[in-house]
């Protein structure tokens, strides 16, 4: 089941699966907070499974407003089990009721196939992300 959480229940996979075991409070986002933000989590029972990260923020070739996609993690025991589309689809018909007309994200290399599944394009060549890997930007449209 996909719900609203706050950031701070984000926290926990962030570290897991996106920081490398970093201390909770350095896997907090500048953008967290920022009034539009809202984030998500996919349960299975008690447990998070899924969870992504959404604010309102314009990619700068694209016209209309957009939000950006951050934080997209689930964790290895639940993963191929669906739950991260679940999650993007919950967040699209979310984004789409605000009258946004895009989501966008910086993909890491590993998760471009994830992402293609789900309609969203490669718009950037590969760019680093220090201490991160290798990303792409990616946008899906939702006209």
């Amino acid at each position: 089941m996909v719900k609203f959480i706050p950031y701070e229940l984000t926290l926990g996979l962030r570290s897991k699966v996106l920081r490398n075991g970093l201390p909770l409070d350095e896997c907090v986002f500048p953008t967290d907070q920022l009034e539009g933000a809202f984030h998500l989590a996919v349960y299975v029972g008690d447990e998070i499974a899924c969870i992504a990260s959404f604010f309102p923020k314009k990619y700068k070739k694209q016209e209309g407003d957009g939000y950006q996609l951050r934080g997209m993690a689930t964790d290895t025991e639940f993963a191929g089990k669906g739950y991260g589309k679940s999650l993007i689809e919950f967040a699209v018909t979310y984004i789409k009721n605000t009258n946004a007309h895009y989501i966008w994200c910086n993909a890491r290399k590993s998760a471009l196939p994830f992402y293609g599944k789900l309609g969203f394009k490669t718009v950037s060549n590969e760019f680093e992300i220090a201490g991160i890997g290798p990303h792409y930007e990616m946008i899906l449209n939702l006209n």
